[in-house]
């Protein structure tokens, strides 16, 4: 993985929120940190409030929707009650769960899609053009800028999504369920870009309902249930809360799950892995297995 700082990028205290047409709160007294360099997943079933914490994050949740807002949310500094949706763009990227809401519709090709957001703020030319190039390489388009975004793949324009985002170099990368749309190829293409996001030491917030798929690059992880908090730490930590989880329709990772079982049936005391291959470690070492 990257380097991890001690500088909180993120801090969310006491964060509450109501849609406008609502009078239920989406989100009640939400409180953690993300410092530079972190990886923190948002856990949670449908409907406990994940999307609408990261709207959050890039100031959509309150500035465009509206409604009753309470607490902090600070970006690198600027809290987002008090900074517009247009200044926190070149600080949190936002990725959404469908990557058609996230293309403008309005340029022709994958460059100039890459391009737009750079042109709407107003870039040099050549600057435009080297970070458009750098984006596409990153997320693995080449040979695609001429095409248009609506004749990709859903993997191929969702990481033209990202290619977006990482054009306008933002502090935070947030992304909220990336994979939900996508077919088993397309979820392999998007997960290897974030995998890499998260190696280089990017700092990214990814909401999930299928931990499975991100549990072994986070370094946290923040369970939301009805709009709560009910488990935020160490993501191997979290993970230990095998029962808790499930009871509210998280499976955590296979392996982890069978390492709990293990232990209930067996009394056998090992960390919980998360991956097959620390499973394969672990169990062989407690057994003498060589």
């Amino acid at each position: 993985m990257g380097q991890r700082g001690n500088e909180k990028v993120i801090i969310v205290e006491n964060l509450t929120y109501a849609y406008p047409t609502s009078k239920d709160f989406v989100l009640k007294k939400v409180n953690f940190e993300v410092h530079r360099g972190e990886v923190l997943a948002i856990l949670g079933p449908n409907g406990s409030g994940k999307s609408t914490l990261c709207k959050s994050l890039n100031g959509l949740v309150p500035h465009f929707y509206g409604g009753r807002y309470g607490g902090k949310v600070i970006i690198d500094g600027q809290e987002v009650l008090n900074t517009s949706v247009s200044q926190l763009a070149t600080k949190v990227g936002l990725v959404f769960q469908d990557p058609e809401d996230q293309i403008s519709g309005l340029a022709l090709t994958v460059w100039e899609e890459v391009a737009f957001g750079l042109m709407m703020l107003g870039k040099p030319k050549e600057e435009i053009r080297q970070r458009v190039e750098e984006a596409i390489r990153y997320v693995g388009l080449e040979g695609l800028e001429k095409r248009s975004p609506f004749e990709l793949s859903g993997g191929q324009m969702q990481r033209l999504a990202i290619a977006t985002v990482l054009a306008l170099r933002p502090e935070v990368i947030v992304m909220d369920e990336p994979t939900a749309q996508l077919d088993p190829i397309g979820k392999f293409e998007v997960l290897s870009v974030i995998e890499k996001l998260a190696n280089e030491g990017s700092t990214i917030v990814i909401a999930e309902h299928e931990i499975e798929e991100v549990a072994y690059f986070a370094d946290k992880a923040l369970v939301l249930f009805n709009g709560e908090v009910i488990a935020y730490g160490p993501v191997r930590e979290v993970l230990r809360k095998v029962d808790e989880l499930k009871s509210i329709g998280i499976d955590p990772p296979s392996v982890t799950e069978l390492a709990h079982a293990i232990k209930k049936e067996l009394g056998l005391e090992a960390e919980y892995p998360i991956t097959l291959e620390e499973a394969v470690k672990i169990y062989s070492e407690l057994l003498g297995v060589s």
